[in-house]
């Protein structure tokens, strides 16, 4: 069976235009490419986002030659080496999920909307809220792969044993695995954490869910909603400013 991935088909590359770390040059580069040499400078420029694929998909080598795949190996092992926590958790996550878009897209939107309340809750633990927001839906897979089932308190169940094998991966201290375990373990269920760092979690699962959970477009039911779901002064701003035009 043809395992081709459609990405290298010639008619479905595309050119992107990268500066030169060096000397600003702009340069293209094909979506199959990971490096270029500037014409200006002949410094060596890579992309800044790389195929994940070839970090989990077994077929990658084959789908892309063996040169390409070693060379985008090395790039990624490489640019791990320099990423910050953060970046570490969330490629993670991507791995970990591989293809199931709509999940990686509700943690990234989750970690933007958390990011945004940190900005006005500066005595949150950053890691363990960032963190948090990355991983917070991580057992669902699991719950359902044990129970056919994606329900809230499957996920609670299911998630801090994976967050934590990730983390203890990754090398992150004890002390914020632990936290962030027991933000996963509680994320549907409030009143079992009480924390500024879970409160900031709840807030921004909800500014992502809400649309999904309540109809949007009568406005009086909404505001009581949002007052009385939200716990951080900045997520209800940030629920209202959105929702409530």
């Amino acid at each position: 069976m043809d395992k081709k991935c459609p990405g290298t088909e010639l008619r479905n590359l595309k050119v992107e235009i990268i500066k030169c770390s060096n000397c600003g040059y702009e340069i293209e580069i094909f979506s199959d490419e990971v490096k270029v040499r500037c014409p200006k400078c002949k410094t060596e420029v890579f992309r800044e986002n790389i195929p994940s694929c070839v970090s989990w998909c077994i077929y990658a080598k084959e789908c892309i030659g063996e040169e390409k795949y070693n060379q985008i190996k090395n790039f990624i092992i490489e640019k791990q080496q320099k990423m910050d926590v953060k970046e570490k958790v969330l490629l993670e996550m991507i791995n970990y999920f591989k293809d199931d878009l709509k999940r990686i897209e509700h943690a990234r939107k989750v970690l933007m909307y958390a990011e945004k309340i940190l900005e006005e809750n500066p005595q949150a633990d950053r890691n363990v809220v960032v963190i948090s927001a990355i991983l917070h839906d991580i057992g669902i897979k699991e719950a359902e792969r044990k129970y056919g089932s994606a329900d809230g308190q499957l996920q609670e169940k299911e998630g801090p044993a994976v967050a934590k094998e990730i983390l203890q991966k990754l090398g992150v201290k004890k002390e914020v695995i632990d936290e962030v375990c027991q933000i996963i373990a509680s994320h549907h269920s409030p009143g079992e954490v009480n924390t500024l760092n879970f409160k900031i979690i709840w807030d921004a699962d909800w500014l992502v869910n809400l649309k999904d959970e309540v109809d949007i477009n009568n406005k009086e039911k909404l505001k009581m909603v949002i007052d009385k779901v939200f716990m951080t002064d900045t997520g209800k701003r940030i629920a209202k400013e959105i929702y409530l035009k």
